[in-house]
Protein backbone atom coordinates (compact mmCIF):
# COMPACT_ATOMS: atom_id res chain seq x y z
CA UNK A 1 0.00 0.00 0.00
CA UNK A 2 2.74 2.37 0.91
CA UNK A 3 4.83 1.49 -2.29
CA UNK A 4 0.99 2.54 -4.20
CA UNK A 5 0.73 5.55 -2.17
CA UNK A 6 4.16 6.26 -3.14
CA UNK A 7 3.92 5.73 -6.66
CA UNK A 8 0.31 7.95 -6.97
CA UNK A 9 2.35 10.87 -4.73
CA UNK A 10 5.06 10.57 -7.51
CA UNK A 11 2.66 10.56 -10.51
CA UNK A 12 0.91 13.62 -9.26
CA UNK A 13 3.99 15.32 -8.83
CA UNK A 14 4.99 14.89 -12.49
CA UNK A 15 1.53 15.57 -13.63
CA UNK A 16 1.66 18.50 -11.93
CA UNK A 17 5.17 19.58 -13.38
CA UNK A 18 4.45 19.09 -16.74
CA UNK A 19 2.70 22.49 -17.57
CA UNK A 20 5.38 24.05 -15.95
CA UNK A 21 8.12 22.78 -18.11
CA UNK A 22 5.63 23.16 -20.64
CA UNK A 23 5.74 27.03 -20.09
CA UNK A 24 9.41 26.97 -19.12
CA UNK A 25 10.17 25.14 -22.93
CA UNK A 26 7.61 28.13 -24.65
CA UNK A 27 8.98 31.11 -22.86
CA UNK A 28 12.24 29.40 -23.62
CA UNK A 29 11.63 29.61 -27.42
CA UNK A 30 9.77 33.27 -27.00
CA UNK A 31 12.97 33.90 -25.50
CA UNK A 32 15.07 33.40 -28.09
CA UNK A 33 12.81 34.67 -31.00
CA UNK A 34 13.06 38.16 -29.09
CA UNK A 35 16.86 38.09 -29.16
CA UNK A 36 16.33 37.03 -32.75
CA UNK A 37 13.87 40.07 -34.06
CA UNK A 38 15.99 42.47 -31.91
CA UNK A 39 19.61 41.20 -33.39
CA UNK A 40 17.90 40.79 -36.45
CA UNK A 41 14.98 42.91 -37.46
CA UNK A 42 15.36 42.48 -40.79
CA UNK A 43 15.17 38.42 -40.61
CA UNK A 44 12.42 38.97 -38.03
CA UNK A 45 10.27 40.96 -41.05
CA UNK A 46 11.17 38.25 -43.33
CA UNK A 47 9.94 35.14 -40.83
CA UNK A 48 6.90 37.47 -40.72
CA UNK A 49 6.28 37.38 -44.48
CA UNK A 50 7.18 33.58 -44.56
CA UNK A 51 5.10 32.48 -41.65
CA UNK A 52 2.14 34.72 -43.76
CA UNK A 53 2.92 32.44 -46.58
CA UNK A 54 2.91 28.96 -44.74
CA UNK A 55 -0.26 29.95 -42.75
CA UNK A 56 -1.83 30.73 -46.34
CA UNK A 57 -0.48 26.95 -47.57
CA UNK A 58 -1.89 25.45 -45.13
CA UNK A 59 -5.44 26.79 -44.50
CA UNK A 60 -5.53 27.85 -48.32
CA UNK A 61 -9.03 26.16 -47.87
CA UNK A 62 -10.35 28.13 -45.59
CA UNK A 63 -8.38 31.77 -46.44
CA UNK A 64 -9.77 31.48 -50.31
CA UNK A 65 -13.15 32.80 -50.87
CA UNK A 66 -13.72 30.26 -53.78
CA UNK A 67 -12.08 27.12 -55.45
CA UNK A 68 -8.90 27.72 -57.66
CA UNK A 69 -10.43 26.81 -60.93
CA UNK A 70 -14.03 28.08 -60.28
CA UNK A 71 -14.96 29.88 -63.16
CA UNK A 72 -18.41 30.55 -62.66
CA UNK A 73 -18.18 34.69 -62.63
CA UNK A 74 -17.51 37.06 -64.89
CA UNK A 75 -14.23 37.68 -66.84
CA UNK A 76 -11.91 40.81 -66.01
CA UNK A 77 -14.37 42.19 -63.38
CA UNK A 78 -11.87 44.42 -61.68
CA UNK A 79 -11.10 44.50 -58.08
CA UNK A 80 -14.26 45.14 -55.89
CA UNK A 81 -15.50 44.69 -52.40
CA UNK A 82 -16.65 41.01 -53.87
CA UNK A 83 -13.21 40.11 -55.75
CA UNK A 84 -10.70 42.20 -54.04
CA UNK A 85 -8.40 41.27 -56.83
CA UNK A 86 -10.43 40.58 -59.60
CA UNK A 87 -11.41 37.60 -61.65
CA UNK A 88 -9.16 36.57 -64.74
CA UNK A 89 -9.90 35.67 -68.12
CA UNK A 90 -12.55 32.86 -67.59
CA UNK A 91 -13.83 33.95 -64.72
CA UNK A 92 -12.00 32.56 -61.59
CA UNK A 93 -11.50 34.80 -58.69
CA UNK A 94 -7.56 35.87 -58.18
CA UNK A 95 -7.57 36.64 -54.84
CA UNK A 96 -8.55 32.58 -54.39
CA UNK A 97 -6.25 31.62 -57.01
CA UNK A 98 -3.10 33.92 -55.57
CA UNK A 99 -4.02 31.59 -51.99
CA UNK A 100 -4.21 28.40 -53.31
CA UNK A 101 -0.90 29.52 -55.14
CA UNK A 102 0.97 29.93 -52.05
CA UNK A 103 0.32 26.60 -51.43
CA UNK A 104 1.71 25.45 -54.95
CA UNK A 105 4.84 27.34 -54.64
CA UNK A 106 5.52 26.18 -50.95
CA UNK A 107 5.23 23.13 -52.05
CA UNK A 108 7.04 22.96 -55.08
CA UNK A 109 9.97 25.25 -53.15
CA UNK A 110 10.28 23.03 -49.79
CA UNK A 111 10.55 19.44 -51.47
CA UNK A 112 12.40 20.29 -54.31
CA UNK A 113 15.26 22.21 -52.37
CA UNK A 114 14.85 19.58 -49.65
CA UNK A 115 15.59 16.72 -52.26
CA UNK A 116 18.23 19.19 -54.45
CA UNK A 117 20.28 20.25 -51.48
CA UNK A 118 20.47 17.08 -49.26
CA UNK A 119 21.50 15.31 -52.08
CA UNK A 120 24.14 17.70 -53.04
CA UNK A 121 25.79 17.71 -49.68
CA UNK A 122 25.32 14.14 -49.19
CA UNK A 123 27.10 13.92 -52.89
CA UNK A 124 29.71 16.86 -51.60
CA UNK A 125 30.61 15.83 -48.20
CA UNK A 126 31.16 12.16 -49.10
CA UNK A 127 33.69 12.84 -52.13
CA UNK A 128 35.53 15.26 -50.20
CA UNK A 129 35.71 12.87 -47.53
CA UNK A 130 37.61 10.59 -49.63
CA UNK A 131 39.17 12.63 -51.94
CA UNK A 132 41.31 10.99 -54.96
CA UNK A 133 39.50 10.18 -58.04
CA UNK A 134 36.22 9.85 -56.83
CA UNK A 135 36.48 13.44 -55.18
CA UNK A 136 38.05 14.62 -59.08
CA UNK A 137 35.49 13.08 -61.41
CA UNK A 138 32.61 14.16 -59.16
CA UNK A 139 34.05 17.65 -58.88
CA UNK A 140 34.20 17.60 -62.89
CA UNK A 141 30.58 16.57 -63.05
CA UNK A 142 29.62 19.34 -60.86
CA UNK A 143 31.65 21.67 -63.07
CA UNK A 144 29.46 20.47 -66.43
CA UNK A 145 26.23 21.07 -64.92
CA UNK A 146 26.85 24.19 -63.35
CA UNK A 147 28.34 25.75 -67.03
CA UNK A 148 25.09 25.58 -68.25
CA UNK A 149 22.91 28.54 -67.71
CA UNK A 150 19.91 27.37 -64.96
CA UNK A 151 17.12 28.38 -67.04
CA UNK A 152 18.54 26.78 -70.11
CA UNK A 153 19.20 23.63 -67.83
CA UNK A 154 15.69 23.96 -66.26
CA UNK A 155 13.92 24.51 -69.64
CA UNK A 156 15.60 21.26 -71.32
CA UNK A 157 14.85 18.75 -68.42
CA UNK A 158 10.67 20.15 -68.13
CA UNK A 159 10.31 20.16 -72.28
CA UNK A 160 12.39 15.96 -71.79
CA UNK A 161 9.87 15.05 -68.53
CA UNK A 162 6.78 17.16 -69.77
CA UNK A 163 4.37 19.40 -67.15
CA UNK A 164 3.60 18.45 -64.19
CA UNK A 165 4.27 19.83 -60.50
CA UNK A 166 5.99 16.45 -59.73
CA UNK A 167 8.43 17.07 -63.06
CA UNK A 168 9.01 21.17 -61.91
CA UNK A 169 9.84 19.54 -58.66
CA UNK A 170 12.52 17.45 -60.33
CA UNK A 171 13.80 18.95 -62.48
CA UNK A 172 14.30 22.05 -59.72
CA UNK A 173 16.56 19.17 -57.62
CA UNK A 174 18.50 18.30 -60.05
CA UNK A 175 19.30 21.94 -60.76
CA UNK A 176 19.87 22.86 -57.21
CA UNK A 177 22.12 19.63 -56.97
CA UNK A 178 25.62 20.83 -58.36
CA UNK A 179 25.49 24.30 -56.31
CA UNK A 180 24.91 22.33 -52.99
CA UNK A 181 27.70 19.85 -53.60
CA UNK A 182 30.24 22.54 -54.20
CA UNK A 183 29.65 24.47 -51.30
CA UNK A 184 29.17 21.27 -48.93
CA UNK A 185 32.54 20.10 -50.35
CA UNK A 186 34.67 23.10 -49.63
CA UNK A 187 32.97 22.91 -45.97
CA UNK A 188 34.01 19.21 -45.44
CA UNK A 189 37.36 20.16 -46.40
CA UNK A 190 38.07 22.04 -43.75
CA UNK A 191 35.92 20.14 -41.36
CA UNK A 192 37.57 16.52 -41.95
CA UNK A 193 41.28 18.28 -41.14
CA UNK A 194 40.00 19.30 -37.66
CA UNK A 195 41.54 17.90 -34.49
CA UNK A 196 38.36 16.29 -33.39
CA UNK A 197 38.12 14.64 -36.67
CA UNK A 198 41.93 13.37 -36.83
CA UNK A 199 41.05 12.30 -33.21
CA UNK A 200 37.79 10.01 -34.36
CA UNK A 201 40.33 8.24 -36.61
CA UNK A 202 43.13 7.57 -33.82
CA UNK A 203 40.11 5.80 -31.97
CA UNK A 204 39.40 3.34 -35.09
CA UNK A 205 36.14 4.68 -35.92
CA UNK A 206 35.18 3.95 -39.41
CA UNK A 207 34.91 6.51 -42.14
CA UNK A 208 30.94 6.44 -42.45
CA UNK A 209 30.68 6.81 -38.97
CA UNK A 210 33.32 9.91 -38.91
CA UNK A 211 31.09 11.00 -42.11
CA UNK A 212 27.84 10.96 -40.09
CA UNK A 213 28.95 11.53 -36.53
CA UNK A 214 31.37 14.36 -36.94
CA UNK A 215 31.46 15.95 -40.22
CA UNK A 216 27.78 15.95 -41.44
CA UNK A 217 26.49 17.52 -37.98
CA UNK A 218 29.47 20.00 -38.63
CA UNK A 219 28.11 20.96 -41.73
CA UNK A 220 24.38 21.15 -41.01
CA UNK A 221 24.61 25.68 -40.55
CA UNK A 222 25.75 25.64 -43.78
CA UNK A 223 23.07 22.79 -45.02
CA UNK A 224 20.34 25.28 -43.40
CA UNK A 225 21.71 28.75 -45.10
CA UNK A 226 21.14 26.86 -47.94
CA UNK A 227 18.16 25.39 -47.37
CA UNK A 228 16.45 28.59 -46.67
CA UNK A 229 18.00 30.74 -49.96
CA UNK A 230 17.69 28.17 -52.32
CA UNK A 231 13.52 27.96 -51.51
CA UNK A 232 12.61 31.49 -52.94
CA UNK A 233 15.38 30.42 -56.02
CA UNK A 234 13.51 27.30 -56.13
CA UNK A 235 10.07 29.65 -56.53
CA UNK A 236 11.06 32.29 -59.05
CA UNK A 237 12.26 29.54 -61.28
CA UNK A 238 9.03 27.48 -61.05
CA UNK A 239 6.96 31.03 -61.86
CA UNK A 240 9.53 31.36 -64.53
CA UNK A 241 8.72 27.79 -66.16
CA UNK A 242 5.17 28.20 -65.81
CA UNK A 243 5.27 31.79 -67.33
CA UNK A 244 7.10 30.45 -70.20
CA UNK A 245 4.76 27.65 -70.38
CA UNK A 246 6.74 24.50 -69.56
CA UNK A 247 6.15 24.68 -65.32
CA UNK A 248 3.08 23.03 -64.09
CA UNK A 249 -0.32 22.56 -66.31
CA UNK A 250 -2.09 25.78 -67.45
CA UNK A 251 -5.17 25.12 -65.22
CA UNK A 252 -3.35 24.82 -61.56
CA UNK A 253 -2.94 27.76 -59.18
CA UNK A 254 0.40 29.11 -60.63
CA UNK A 255 1.57 32.59 -59.91
CA UNK A 256 4.07 32.18 -63.01
CA UNK A 257 1.24 30.58 -65.03
CA UNK A 258 -1.11 33.59 -63.79
CA UNK A 259 1.45 35.96 -64.97
CA UNK A 260 1.73 34.36 -68.55
CA UNK A 261 -2.52 35.05 -68.83
CA UNK A 262 -2.09 38.67 -67.33
CA UNK A 263 0.59 39.57 -70.48
CA UNK A 264 -2.15 38.67 -72.68
CA UNK A 265 -4.72 41.12 -71.39
CA UNK A 266 -2.78 43.61 -69.76
CA UNK A 267 -4.25 46.71 -71.35
CA UNK A 268 -8.05 45.59 -70.10
CA UNK A 269 -7.25 43.51 -67.22
CA UNK A 270 -3.53 45.35 -65.75
CA UNK A 271 -4.62 43.49 -62.14
CA UNK A 272 -4.48 40.04 -63.64
CA UNK A 273 -0.55 40.34 -63.25
CA UNK A 274 -0.06 43.18 -60.37
CA UNK A 275 -1.63 40.72 -57.62
CA UNK A 276 0.47 37.23 -58.64
CA UNK A 277 3.70 39.41 -59.22
CA UNK A 278 3.75 41.27 -55.38
CA UNK A 279 3.22 37.82 -54.25
CA UNK A 280 6.21 36.84 -55.93
CA UNK A 281 8.17 39.66 -54.78
CA UNK A 282 6.68 39.60 -51.27
CA UNK A 283 7.90 35.86 -50.46
CA UNK A 284 11.36 35.96 -52.81
CA UNK A 285 11.65 39.20 -50.90
CA UNK A 286 10.80 37.44 -47.17
CA UNK A 287 12.93 34.10 -47.51
CA UNK A 288 15.72 36.15 -49.02
CA UNK A 289 15.75 38.28 -45.60
CA UNK A 290 15.31 35.33 -43.18
CA UNK A 291 18.07 33.50 -44.96
CA UNK A 292 20.20 36.18 -44.67
CA UNK A 293 20.11 36.81 -41.02
CA UNK A 294 20.13 32.72 -40.58
CA UNK A 295 23.73 33.18 -41.76
CA UNK A 296 24.63 36.03 -39.74
CA UNK A 297 23.14 33.97 -36.68
CA UNK A 298 24.82 30.74 -37.66
CA UNK A 299 28.21 32.07 -38.57
CA UNK A 300 30.60 32.04 -36.62
CA UNK A 301 32.80 34.52 -37.70
CA UNK A 302 29.67 37.44 -37.95
CA UNK A 303 28.92 39.07 -34.39
CA UNK A 304 24.84 38.41 -34.72
CA UNK A 305 24.64 35.16 -32.77
CA UNK A 306 22.21 34.79 -30.31
CA UNK A 307 23.95 33.45 -27.41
Amino acid sequence: MANRAGLAIGMGRDARAEPARVASSARGVLHVLGRFAVRQPLGAIGGLIVLVLIVAAIFAPLLAPYGAKDATFAQYLPPSAEFPMGTDQIGRDILSRVVWGARLSLYVGLVSVAFGITLGALWGIITAYFGGLADSASQRVVDVLMALPPIVLALSLMAALGQSVNNVIMALAILLTPTAARTLRSVALSIKESPYVEAARAAGCSHWRIIFLHVLPNSFATYIVLFTVNISYAIVVEAALSFLGLGVPPDEPSWGGMLTAGTQAMETAPWMIWFPGLAISLTVFGLNLLGDAIRDVTDPRLRGGLG
